[in-house]
């Protein structure tokens, strides 16, 4: 079959790679219909090579028809609509039994500490093969899959691989109060939606914060009040007091993580562990804190006392530095994690299946065929040609 695989920084390829087969008996195998590229797979396009191999298929956000199922799957057979969440999670231990599917201990990647295994990414998280490419191995055929109905495009139910819960899990943990203003900021595909679904579920007043002028409109365009970082610089933070009666958002959404701009000096370490040797660059990247955290302080300064802040974007670094002396004195709460995706299927699927409130099925700015992967990972990596989400057909 035909994959998206990596072979090195901002170097991937269309390969031709074995198809997945049956392994345990409670598997499926996905004919991969729609696949999205994700914020976090320029993570893997950039700084994580440490903890790739060449030849690794990303992707971690696909849908597709059920090919062919193991003995003991009852839940899905052949011919069923399914879409696979980026976590892969039992649905079945204690932490699946709590809602917290991306903590489940089946798949935990005890190796190096890390959480529930997930589709297409890196070492750290399982290197299970991703969803960039025509076929995928599904393990918990009978709790993994979500099953969606016939009829509408897969535009409409894509985004529950990842998109979807992401922002809605950003937007719970994010407590905006009945008729509260929550902040935004970034507005890549997580930020954006997670304008909507604030919007959807009752603040008063969403603020969206960027410094792409296509991603500003299009949030501004469904109703969000905006502002250029770029024009407003260091006076950004007085600029949304002004909005909030001087005092600062109720919430504020960090949707950016270690892809901000600015902070050269972090921006500096990420890119030398790029030219280290790989089993010295992963300990350096374990170890030391690579990340840009411009948005992150940014996020500090201007939620209101007392309010709080959701991170939803991916941050890296072990010994970051955080000014915990202002998060105390301002009583900051501070919730973050992976979003654990059947946590929320209930929620959002109503959205997807009676209408469509959150706009899911213009969402995306580019569906290409899986052929012109690498030419996309590029010019979303660049913010080029207005590329907000793009979606492939393998």
């Amino acid at each position: 079959m035909k994959a998206l695989t990596w072979h090195g920084k901002r170097d991937v390829r269309i390969d031709t790679v074995p198809d997945p087969s049956i392994q345990e008996p409670t598997d499926v195998i996905v004919k991969v219909t729609t696949t999205g590229l994700c914020g976090s797979d320029l993570h893997l396009y950039e700084v994580l090579g440490p903890f790739l191999d060449a030849g690794d298929v990303l992707g971690h956000e696909p849908m597709g028809v059920v090919q062919e199922t193991g003995s003991e799957v009852t839940n899905v057979r052949p011919g069923d609509r399914v879409v696979i969440p980026f976590n892969v999670s039992c649905g079945t231990c204690f932490m699946c039994g709590q809602g917290l599917q991306s903590q489940c201990e089946t798949t935990q990647v005890r190796e190096y500490g890390s959480g529930a295994s997930l589709f297409g990414y890196t070492k750290l998280y399982g290197q299970v093969p991703g969803g960039q490419a025509e076929y995928l191995r599904v393990p918990f055929g009978n709790t993994l899959p979500i099953a969606v109905p016939p009829g509408p495009p897969d535009e409409r139910f894509v985004y529950l691989s990842d998109v979807l819960p992401t922002a809605w899990q950003a937007v719970e943990y994010a407590a905006v109060p009945p008729g509260g203003t929550v902040a935004v900021l970034g507005l890549g595909p997580i930020g954006d939606m997670c304008t909507r679904i604030a919007a959807h579920r009752g603040a008063g007043r969403v603020i969206g914060i960027d410094l792409v002028p296509e991603r500003l409109e299009r949030v501004r365009a469904r109703g969000a009040h905006t502002l250029n970082l770029e024009e407003y610089g260091d006076g950004i933070v007085e600029a949304v007091r002004d909005l909030t009666d001087g005092r600062g958002p109720d919430s504020v959404i960090d949707a950016v993580g270690m892809e901000a701009h600015g902070a050269s000096t972090a921006k500096v370490g990420q890119q030398m562990t790029t030219l280290l040797p790989d089993a010295l660059a992963a300990k350096l990247m374990r170890r030391a804190g690579v990340d840009r955290l411009s948005a992150l302080y940014l996020a500090i300064d201007l939620v209101r006392r007392g309010g709080t802040i959701s991170l939803s974007g991916v941050y890296g670094g072990m010994t970051d530095p955080l000014p915990l002396l202002t998060m105390f004195d301002k009583q900051i709460q501070l919730r973050m994690g992976q979003a654990n995706v059947w946590r929320w299927v209930d929620d959002i699927l109503p959205l997807l299946t009676d209408g469509d409130p959150l706009g899911v099925e213009s969402f995306a700015t580019h569906r290409l065929p899986l052929d012109r992967a690498p030419d996309a990972y590029a010019t979303f990596q660049k913010k080029q040609d207005g590329a907000v989400k793009i979606l492939f057909t393998p």
